[in-house]
């Protein structure tokens, strides 16, 4: 008998290739979550931002927003392209879980799960796959949603980035992760507003009787 993570990971087979394809099916599911009015951040995006997801076994998974993986395909770190007129970079790309501990009572939101700077373009001309220069301000933290919450919202954001990004100091690699707040700290860079953007939901490992 399959393991049940097992299972899910093979039900996931027909959306690897599910990735995002419209921005107004992006827009729709973000509004739907409430994703822009819980980041304080408007959302209209401009391009598509692709996630995808490495797996041990088979092809990785690419995001379309909405969905939901178990915690164990979620290891990373993820890589990312952009699809549609984004300019040549550089970017910045931020992670951030919206709902812990609960997304009842989500008194540590946001936790940040991913920030950095320098994306550019892998092969220009060649290839939507981005590549950062430097290392990350925040490296991928795998989802932990903790056993007994609903699943959490991971919101994946891409802005152009500001020529102040490189100098800041408000968050560094030892800066706390909880209680970030994505809105205050782009509008503090200069980054402005998102200009793409997806999203997933995790919910906890499942618990063994």
């Amino acid at each position: 008998m399959l393991h049940q993570s097992a299972f899910v990971l093979l039900s996931l087979v027909g959306s690897i290739f599910a990735q995002d394809t419209n921005l107004a099916t992006v827009k729709k599911a973000f509004d739907e979550a409430h994703i822009p009015g819980n980041l304080s951040l408007p959302f209209h995006p401009k391009v598509l931002l692709e996630v995808s997801f490495p797996q041990n076994i088979g092809r990785p998974i690419t995001l379309h927003a909405g969905i939901q993986l178990p915690r164990n395909a979620t290891a990373g770190p993820p890589f990312f392209s952009v699809v549609g007129p984004a300019g040549k970079g550089p970017f910045v790309i931020a992670t951030v879980d919206l709902d812990p501990p609960t997304p009842q009572a989500p008194t540590l939101a946001q936790i940040r799960h991913f920030l950095g700077g320098n994306f550019v373009y892998k092969a220009p001309k060649e290839s939507v796959l981005l590549t950062n220069r430097t290392p990350a301000v925040s490296e991928f933290r795998q989802p932990t949603p903790p056993a007994g919450s609903d699943p959490h919202r991971y919101v994946f954001l891409l802005f152009e980035q500001s020529k102040t990004f490189n100098d800041q100091t408000l968050i560094t690699p030892t800066s706390p992760i909880f209680n970030f707040n994505i809105s205050s700290f782009a509008a503090a860079v200069g980054l402005g507003q998102p200009i793409g953007g997806t999203f997933m939901l995790v919910g906890p490992d499942p618990t063994t009787a």
